[in-house]
């Protein structure tokens, strides 16, 4: 049983970093409840891996009853959590005010692009509206590019997703002490902003420059970076400090009189230019032969196919298989309440009986909600 065993927390179903935080919660031992639209009965899958490990009952919020239930379980919740528009949950009767006064303990968490707040807060957008808003994707790209969008990963599930769970689990704690819930305000352009900390530090030290691809840690460097090899694949190098970009330079053979000097970056781009032909001399088994498992800081750049191969992520079991699909495993590790997947993905309320006895309905409670089609 994983360490948040015992709690019970209500997800609006959604899309993307909403279901994703929720994945992590019940990864971790949380009693997850996915609130799906009445609407949607019949959908679903078991090979969503963001939805495994929950429970879904399918209700009509439309429905006076079907709010009702939804009050019902927040009554008998740690937390709750949406990731919906300013105001839509408010315009549901299930805005924060109503569910705290039906359980003052209660944590509710709202999760948006650019916060319940501020001028946008009510505009639509994407991950990559708000990592532009947070100064995150003007850092990432190549000099005389446009900014490459980082996928998803860094507005979305970075700072959203995984924020808002963060963000539950400190108000679940304080809730312990004080006896009283709060609402939780995870905003992507805030969480975005909050993972480039220490870039803006970098940056007001002057050691930062505002040029893509001219600094230590966005490929203007020679010796932090990807590079091709002879077979078209590729590996990545990141020998920042002395005794490993020393270590690079004894493995890879690298001319002294060109590449010592190593923090010089006006050097850089002609040392990038050698070392990039170095690296097309050999294929990248051929590196790993020669540098995968040293303080060289290397690695082969592997896709989505290969990773789960790898033998150190076989090892470590970092990736596992559930219903035919390939999928990462529940992370971080603990010592003793070790975090598991306890259910493979949910349909759409497969659980709507279950939870509705859960809840002390009776039989007769629970006939009267599915003839109205409250709860389906």
């Amino acid at each position: 049983m994983g360490p948040l065993n015992g709690l019970t927390i209500v997800e609006m179903a959604g899309i993307g970093p909403g279901p994703f935080c929720g994945m992590v919660l019940a990864d971790l031992g949380a009693e997850v409840i996915r609130v799906d639209r009445a609407s949607a009965l019949g959908g679903g899958t078991r090979e969503e891996p963001a939805n495994r490990g929950k429970k879904s009952i399918a209700v009509d919020l439309k429905s006076p009853e079907g709010v009702e239930v939804v009050l019902k379980l927040v009554e008998n919740s740690d937390a709750i959590f949406e990731g919906f528009r300013p105001g839509v949950m408010e315009r549901l009767g299930l805005g924060p005010d109503i569910c705290q006064n039906r359980n003052k303990k209660l944590v509710y968490g709202r999760m948006t692009g650019w916060g319940q707040t501020g001028p946008l807060a009510d505009a639509a957008g994407h991950d990559i509206n708000y990592i532009s808003l947070s100064g995150a994707l003007a850092a990432i790209g190549r000099p005389g590019s446009p900014p490459v969008p980082p996928l998803n990963l860094i507005g979305d599930f970075g700072g959203g997703g995984m924020l808002l769970a963060l963000g539950l689990v400190s108000a679940l704690l304080e809730a312990k002490t004080s006896g009283e819930g709060q609402v939780v305000d995870a905003a992507m352009t805030d969480g975005s902003a909050l993972l480039m900390t220490m870039i803006y530090s970098m940056q007001h030290s002057g050691f930062w420059k505002d040029e893509m691809g001219s600094n230590l840690l966005d490929g203007g460097a020679h010796f932090y970076d990807t590079y091709e090899c002879s077979d078209g694949k590729y590996i990545s190098i990141g020998s920042i400090e002395p005794q490993f970009y020393k270590l690079l330079c004894e493995i890879a053979e690298l001319d002294a009189s060109t590449f010592s000097d190593q923090m010089n970056r006006d050097s850089w781009a002609e040392k990038k230019e050698s070392i990039k032909d170095i690296f097309l001399s050999k294929s990248r088994d051929q590196w790993c032969d020669l540098m995968e498992g040293t303080d060289v800081c290397f690695a082969p750049v592997l896709d989505m196919t290969e990773a789960p191969l790898h033998p150190h992520n076989v090892a470590r079991k970092t990736f596992i298989e559930m219903e035919g699909v390939t999928q990462p495993a529940p992370a971080p590790r603990f010592s003793r309440t070790e975090p598991k997947v306890s259910s493979a993905p949910a349909l759409v309320g497969e659980h709507s009986q279950e939870i509705l006895e859960g809840l002390g309905l009776s039989q007769e409670e629970i006939d009267n909600l599915k003839s109205s089609e409250a709860v389906v």
